[in-house]
């Protein structure tokens, strides 16, 4: 299995766009991400603060990604 990689959340926002998401809006620093299939995810971007493991897994999930598709 791979390591999840240290990330921001702006750095993962620019990966889910390349695989197709798009920024459906904005609420302070939450930004909530749509696919045009219906997925859809929040992601944090406070500034460089590092996403934690936890929360990067929860993101994966409800945007029906792996660990591989980060790399």
């Amino acid at each position: 299995m791979t390591r999840l990689p240290r990330i921001t959340g702006r750095q993962l926002i620019t990966k889910l766009e390349r695989r197709g998401f798009e920024v459906a809006r904005i609420r302070g620093s939450h930004y909530l991400l749509k696919h045009p299939d219906g997925r859809m995810t929040v992601v944090p971007a406070h500034g460089k603060e590092i996403i934690g493991p936890g929360l990067l897994l929860k993101i994966l999930r409800d945007a029906e990604l792996d660990r591989g598709d980060l790399g």
